[in-house]
């Protein structure tokens, strides 16, 4: 069984999407861990990490998504285990995985130094588990070009097997490749993929926005798929609303208060993905019942119009289960973009 432990320089550099859409383009029976839980679900009375969760519906595997984690929090693992406990544990978690498996991801925390004080960061993990390391990073170009240098420079890879690197959501893929990659490649550093920035892998879906703010949904369950690409807060006189550039532009989503009739009928006849009403009002029943028939989706929440603005301007656009179509376009971004035998050697 291959051996990889994907790792990232920062936070969000796509780590998971990037397992997702090699594992989807090998085609290989594939095993997954997350050794150190970061994003944390509490589901039926159990802890477990959104990505393992994640993971496990989209490739179907039969593993508990809770014994793909030894722990998510610093302090209660330093109380359990001592480095020879890490490995240990490591060991035994890598053990229950079915001798039919032909890959194992192993994927790091959110940075390479997260997890460094309970030895589970990324470095630790490729040597404990005797797996090749692959690092992901993405950003401005001349960001991408620091943290490769930062890397081959001043951290120590003594008893790491490096694969090489990943530049992910490159904006400019051929400029990149002309000017910036032979640079990389004279540091020494071998570069097996460059993946161009996908403005769709970014976009929120509206069944997304209604998980992560608790939202109730009134109306419109079948519009929960529709991805939002614009969002404009109605918080204005109707005029400067309609006015607004953004109302005027698709897929958008609307963030107003259930009694401003006059936005939520304007919003229902345009090109709108989903309404946000805040401050728990529910609207009119005719309202309700014209957006039940364009099956656009009502949510309600609690929170005041500004406070749910802040709270999607600071969501994460996570893949979910139900992204079928972003998965279908990682898989064909890796097969085309990434050098798919050095991940396996072959």
């Amino acid at each position: 069984m291959y051996k990889v432990v994907i790792g990232s320089m920062r936070k969000s550099a796509g780590k998971t999407s990037i397992i997702v859409g090699i594992a989807g383009a090998l085609k290989k029976k594939m095993a997954y861990l997350k050794p150190f839980g970061e994003r944390l679900l509490y589901r039926k009375k159990r802890l477990w990490d959104y990505d393992s969760a994640l993971i496990t519906h989209i490739f179907g595997l039969q593993e508990d998504p809770v014994d793909m984690s030894i722990g998510f929090d610093h302090s209660k693992l330093r109380y359990m285990y001592d480095e020879e406990g890490i490995q240990q544990k490591l060991r035994e978690t890598m053990a229950h995985i079915d001798n039919d498996k032909e890959i194992l991801f192993i994927e790091g925390g959110k940075d390479l130094t997260y997890g460094v004080s309970i030895y589970l960061d990324t470095l630790s993990l490729a040597r404990y588990t005797g797996s090749k390391l692959f690092i992901v990073v993405s950003g401005e170009e001349d960001t991408i070009l620091d943290e490769i240098l930062f890397l081959k420079k001043h951290v120590d890879l003594a008893g790491v097997h490096l694969g090489g690197i990943i530049v992910n959501k490159v904006q400019n893929l051929d400029g990149f490749k002309n000017t910036h990659l032979p640079v990389i490649h004279k540091m020494g550093v071998r570069v097996i993929g460059v993946i161009p920035y996908q403005s769709e892998l970014t976009c929120f879906s509206v069944y997304y926005l209604a998980d992560r703010l608790f939202a109730k949904v009134i109306t419109g369950e079948g519009g929960l798929k529709r991805v939002v690409k614009n969002i404009i807060i109605g918080a204005w006189s109707a005029n400067v609303f309609l006015q607004n550039p953004v109302f005027k532009k698709e897929n958008k989503l609307v963030i107003t208060g259930g009694d401003r009739t006059d936005m939520i009928l304007a919003s229902l006849e345009s090109d709108t993905s989903g309404i946000i009403l805040t401050n728990n009002i529910l609207p009119p029943s005719n309202i309700i019942s014209k957006a039940a028939e364009r099956n656009i989706p009502l949510l309600m929440v609690f929170s005041d119009t500004y406070q749910t603005a802040k709270q999607i301007e600071n969501l994460e656009p996570l893949l979910t289960k139900d992204d079928t179509d972003k998965v279908e376009l990682l898989k064909e971004l890796c097969r085309k973009h990434v050098d798919l035998s050095a991940i396996t050697g072959s």
